[in-house]
């Protein structure tokens, strides 16, 4: 549920165009929704617009569409500087900010409701290049070895299912969750997921999958499950469908059971893990893995096409060089 009692009406009117004409996620417009009031007490602290000594304290309903039109692209850098300077915040999420900000101008010009837009030339922050963290194979079959010989977890089934799914299909935390029982077609052996903007993609089901999901479903509740969740796929103890924090939570204590190291990994490394694992291990094309993970950009797959140690000292090794061993005179 998105908080928007104390948002100016531009504010709200540019939160209903991107849940419904943009096609943005309700997660999305929520964030919007949040950095947005963020940068605006910013703009009305900065401007002595507010009486209120604290940023966090300050309501911005009241703030004019006057005030936005005097916004410049220098109070922009200043916002993000703020955050550097006081948050210590990191590059992707004064980008993520960025994008958020130029969105949101770039629609209070299309309205005609600000005569110049002060985020036209505003430049994304240079991101740093990580390697992804994942597990390898050896620990992931550590892991799956882990939650099958679990005889003591009643809910070992559905357990096993999820964090295969995850390590197989590389799918999102939010895509998981969502499944519907409807949603998986066993004769095509695929199933149907919401992504990110809310478009659907088709996931292909392997062998495993195909197994935990029918083994699951075999054991999955069908007396008393909660009205709202009776088309849900996993479904909680309490016979309604399963949230994010409990999957979460799920992956935690199994990863923490085969000896993994949970501040390095969580739901989201499974994911890296399988884009990794496919590309590594199965020779699969870039385009091919953009399409299975729904990225929008290629862009954003290439960190899957890293190498490892091994491949680069096999690299090395190659080199018809590397057994040249006399010593020149």
């Amino acid at each position: 549920m998105i908080d928007m009692e104390n948002n100016p009406s531009y504010l709200n009117s540019f939160l209903d165009y991107s849940l419904t004409i943009l096609n943005k996620s309700p997660n999305t417009v929520k964030e919007y929704n949040y950095d947005l009031n963020t940068f605006l007490k910013y703009i009305m602290h900065k401007n002595k617009i507010s009486t209120q000594s604290e940023i966090k304290d300050i309501i911005i309903k009241d703030l004019s569409i006057e005030e936005i039109q005097k916004i410049t692209l220098d109070d922009i850098h200043s916002f993000l500087f703020y955050l550097s300077n006081s948050f210590n915040s990191k590059p992707a999420t004064r980008a993520r900010k960025v994008s958020c900000i130029r969105v949101f101008f770039k629609y209070l010009a299309l309205k005609k409701l600000i005569p110049i837009n002060p985020a036209q030339n505003l430049e994304t922050p240079k991101l740093e290049k990580r390697m992804p963290k994942y597990l390898t194979l050896e620990d992931s079959e550590k892991l799956l070895h882990k939650i099958q010989d679990n005889d003591k977890d009643r809910n070992k089934i559905r357990d096993f299912a999820i964090v295969t799914l995850f390590l197989n299909c590389g799918m999102r935390l939010s895509e998981l969750v969502g499944i519907n029982i409807k949603d998986i077609d066993f004769y095509d052996l695929k199933l149907n997921v919401i992504g990110k903007g809310n478009k659907e993609r088709t996931i292909y089901l392997n062998t495993a999958c195909e197994k935990v999901l029918k083994d699951y479903l075999d054991i999955r509740p069908r007396d008393g499950v909660k009205f709202n969740s009776r088309d849900a796929l996993f479904l909680s103890e309490r016979k309604e469908r399963i949230s994010n924090r409990t999957v979460q939570y799920i992956v935690k204590q199994e990863l923490q059971r085969a000896g993994l190291d949970v501040n390095k990994y969580s739901v989201h490394k499974l994911r890296h893990t399988a884009a990794t694992l496919m590309y590594q291990y199965g020779n699969v094309d870039i385009r091919a893995l953009q399409e299975l993970l729904g990225h929008e950009s290629i862009a954003t797959t290439q960190i899957y096409t890293h190498v490892n140690n091994k491949q680069i000292r096999d690299a090395v090794e190659s080199n018809p060089l590397s057994s040249f061993n006399k010593q020149q005179k």
